[in-house]
């Protein structure tokens, strides 16, 4: 392992100050736990000034936001937990929730925004409710009274033109007018609707406040519920963008909004989550303003003093029953699918609901919430009944969950359960798909003999294993089979379609059926590329059969589909399958048609889903389907750090091209000035990597060293520019998220009436006005849920110190795995890095598939 690019004087891991030669010698022979973390030797205090010399952005450039926007240890009343968000394109964060008195006045919160989704980048995909995140501290509620514990901080300069955007674009609306040119500053709000608003448009802009108010689970008392009604499971369609609610409907929630002291900015939101009138549900229950992403307790709280004044406490049904569902929603946000009810119970009592259970009950009675009871061992035989005639009662556990997700992962069980029990079709017999199998070898060969006989297996490997997926691919072309890829971003589909290209395999080449299969594909995708923002593709697809999921879904990409509805494939290989969350695995199995072959294909350790569930995981635990283990490995110095990490292991490795540097920090404003250096200035040079091949990462948004900060830092010094549409100038690299969850790498072309014009992965995408701010953010860097799927010649992983209590070995084990040829950290976290590594594991999750499967299907020993 190597040091900064240029360096001369290594040093010991977080010194600040030169090594001696003893030093020197000692970190070049390597200790596990130490130097660095045990990942490498350190660039010395010369370099650094030597760099430093060279110009760039200072620790200055990491104010655009102060701290007290991003306050890291957070607590609020009696409540210690602290939720941690993983991106998701447009990232989620956690707050640590307080219980609040109603009458008396809310407990203060502080909001931390972590690395999500897109997308959610980030509820914790790789992390429970409880786990902790760095992020941005939200201000006061809108009932007046004081937040405690929550500051808001000075806005990045970018962050405060999108502010002023946002409001000149509702007073545009509200005039009914159109502007073509760019969009400056308007009117400010003050106060309570200041406040409040503030929380939406953080949600809006990014930075996602995710309640997470939970602690890990204790054991509690079990006892037996009634079974629910398992509703019908209809086949699962992607979702039509919603009609934007009447003009009437949103100036008739306005004016509720303005009687309860609430933003009227917030009525098109309001009225499109409430529906047909919204204004009376919203009178008559204002906790339901709870519907509104980004939208507090404590907030709602006020807002329901404002309208039912004394009526409006703590101990009303409504507000139990709103807290309820939105608990429920932050808990999915966080990754889980449901909530067992202690623990849902638990988390309404630190609310200040006095009858939790009863506030429960109502949801449920309402429909606003589901109930299961869920055998703790399903596969345990039933008890017999005693002497006197009595059964004993299984150990079960009940949980509460939201009935969309209880849906998706119902139809997701059924799915998998009737691929699995169909025979696969009959595309050619047992002594071609073994010839197949012979000419390939080790791991392939497995991965070829399980396909020809089940209907769904799991394949678990790192970026070389690959190419198993591509031989398989052209072993089913050549067997006549409609055979496709699916990856998770439109750069894995570039990668992989490269490797498919690649992949030598003499038989599928001169196979007449594989030539008529090709024929096939290629008039399949001579469509011309859309420029909607909701579904990015390349202007030329070429004959490669690798489509992105959503592109899959959506049918701009891949074959089609049959009269039944179903996709027009005998063999689909999902690949990053780690990212599928249920409802999108949900989606995908149910348009397979019966006989049709799935292979889940993907890197176990890597970052779970941004949105809910683990499907991934809980496939790989149920063992209801073959899986097959690649044993290619990855290579070269960068493959063996990677290799480790996976395995709880932070070993030096040898880097004599100086594939990995770490580079020692003390603080966050020189970690943002190293990264700077780093990317515009020593990887380009030393390394041969030009800046924008390179990718920082960062495991927070908010924060002295999290992605806002570097964003404004990098953009000053590779593409300065006043930001004139949004904080956007043409070059600009962005994030682009058309749907939570979902991060597409891209850059600013320009510019107009029309909107934001992008280019991702070569596909031109025009984002309207008003999405810009929702779905668009700076791209130099990135959170490692973010960076998922995806993977760049460079990458600059920056670890602050702040940053500690958010390292996971999940998290660690993507973000060093996105780099193809040089990685270089910058490690700030002193031994936070080595004890993520080897002591924290992702955060489970509560998800229900795996007992809907054992219910369903056999173990496979």
């Amino acid at each position: 392992m190597s040091t900064d690019p240029e360096t001369t004087e290594p040093t010991e891991p977080g010194t600040p100050g030169p090594a001696t030669e003893g030093n020197a010698a000692e970190t070049a022979a390597g200790r596990g736990a130490e130097g660095a973390d045990g990942a490498g030797k350190a660039a010395g205090e010369d370099e650094a000034a030597a760099l430093a010399a060279d110009g760039g952005a200072g620790p200055e450039a990491s104010d655009g936001e102060g701290a007290g926007a991003d306050a890291e240890g957070v607590s609020a009343g009696s409540a210690s937990e602290v939720a941690r968000a993983e991106d998701a394109g447009a990232d989620s964060s956690g707050e640590a929730v307080g219980a609040g008195d109603v009458g008396a006045g809310s407990a203060g919160e502080a909001v931390r925004a972590a690395d999500t989704g897109g997308g959610g980048d980030d509820v914790p995909a790789d992390a429970g409710v409880s786990a902790g995140s760095a992020g941005e501290a939200v201000g006061v509620g809108v009932g007046g009274e004081g937040a405690g514990g929550a500051a808001v901080g000075q806005l990045s300069e970018a962050a405060a033109e999108l502010a002023a955007q946002q409001v000149e674009r509702e007073r545009i609306e509200r005039r009914k007018a159109e502007k073509a040119g760019p969009i400056a500053s308007g009117a400010k709000l003050s106060g309570k609707a200041a406040d409040l608003l503030a929380a939406v448009r953080a949600v809006e802009s990014g930075a996602k406040p995710t309640a997470t108010v939970f602690d890990d689970p204790t054991p509690a008392p079990r006892r037996p519920a009634p079974e629910p009604v398992r509703r019908p499971q209809p086949t699962p369609e992607p979702a039509a963008p919603a009609a934007a609610p009447a003009a009437e409907a949103v100036d008739a929630v306005r004016r509720v909004l303005a009687d309860g002291g609430a933003p009227d900015a917030l009525a098109p939101q309001v009225a499109a989550a409430l529906g047909e009138g919204a204004d009376e549900q919203l009178r008559e229950d204002p906790w339901q303003l709870l519907r509104v992403t980004g939208v507090r307790p404590e907030q709602a709280d006020g807002f329901a003093r404002a309208l039912l004044g004394a009526e409006a406490g703590p101990d009303d049904e409504r507000r139990g029953r709103a807290l309820t569902g939105w608990l429920l929603e932050q808990a999915a946000v966080a990754g889980h699918t449901a909530l067992e009810m202690q623990t849902l119970i638990a988390a309404l009592g630190r609310q200040g609901v006095p009858d939790a259970e009863s506030a429960v009950q109502s949801a449920v009675a309402e429909g606003e919430a589901l109930v299961f009871q869920d055998a703790l061992d399903p596969r345990a035989p039933q008890p017999e009944e005693d002497e006197e005639g009595e059964t004993e009662e299984r150990p079960v556990r009940i949980l509460v969950g939201l009935e969309r997700y209880a849906l998706a992962e119902e139809s997701l069980a059924d799915g998998l359960a009737r691929l699995i029990n169909s025979v696969p079709k009959e595309d050619g017999s047992a002594e071609e798909w073994e010839r197949a199998a012979a000419r390939a070898k080790g791991s392939t060969a497995e991965l070829i003999r399980a396909v020809a006989g089940h209907g769904l297996v799991l394949h678990t490997g790192g970026e070389a294993s690959l190419t198993e997926p591509a031989t398989l691919l052209r072993a089913a072309t050549a067997l006549g089979l409609s055979a496709w890829a699916a990856t998770h971003t439109p750069s894995g589909r570039t990668r992989f379609a490269a490797r498919f290209d690649t992949q030598e395999d003499s038989t599928s080449a001169d196979s007449p059926r594989a030539a008529s299969a090709n024929s096939s594909r290629a008039t399949s995708t001579d469509a011309p590329p859309p420029t909607s923002p909701d579904s990015p593709r390349p202007a030329s697809v070429g004959t490669q059969p690798v489509a992105t999921v959503a592109g899959l879904l959506s049918g701009v990409e891949g074959p089609g589909r049959d009269a039944d509805g179903a996709l027009d494939l005998d063999l689909l290989v999902v690949l990053d399958a780690p990212q599928l969350d249920v409802e999108t695995a949900a989606l995908l199995v149910e348009s397979l048609r019966d006989g049709a072959r799935l292979v889940l294909a993907g890197d176990p350790a890597v970052l779970w889903s941004a949105g809910p569930g683990r499907v991934f995981a809980d496939l790989l635990a149920a063992r209801v389907s073959p899986q097959v283990a690649s044993r290619v490995p990855d290579l070269g110095p960068l493959g063996e750090l990677v290799s480790g990490i996976g395995i709880g292991e932070l070993n030096q490795v040898d880097a004599p091209g100086k594939e990995v540097v770490i580079v020692p920090v003390r603080d966050a404003g020189e970690a943002v000035h190293r990264t700077v250096q780093l990317v515009a200035d020593s990887v380009p040079r030393a390394i041969g990597v030009p800046a924008d091949q390179t990718q920082v990462i960062t495991p927070a948004h908010g924060g002295a060293a999290g992605t806002r900060a570097l964003n404004a830092a990098l953009k000053e010094r590779l593409n300065p520019g006043p930001g004139r549409f949004a904080g956007f100038d043409p070059g600009d690299r962005v994030a682009y998220s058309p749907t939570p969850g979902r991060t597409v790498p891209g850059q600013v072309v320009k510019a107009d009436a029309e909107g934001l014009h992008l280019s991702c992965a070569g596909t031109p995408v025009v984002v309207p006005k008003d999405r810009v701010e929702q779905s668009v953010r700076h791209g130099w860097a990135l959170t490692a849920h973010q960076a998922a799927g995806t993977r760049w010649p460079a990458a600059v992983v920056v670890l602050p110190g702040d940053a500690a209590q958010s390292l996971t070995r999940p998290w660690v084990y993507t973000a060093f795995s996105r780099a193809d040829r040089h990685l270089s950290v910058v490690h700030g976290a002193d031994q936070a890095l080595q004890r993520a590594v080897t002591e924290i594991p992702a955060k489970p999750r509560t998800t229900r598939l795996p007992v809907l499967l054992a219910t369903q299907l056999p173990t496979i020993t």
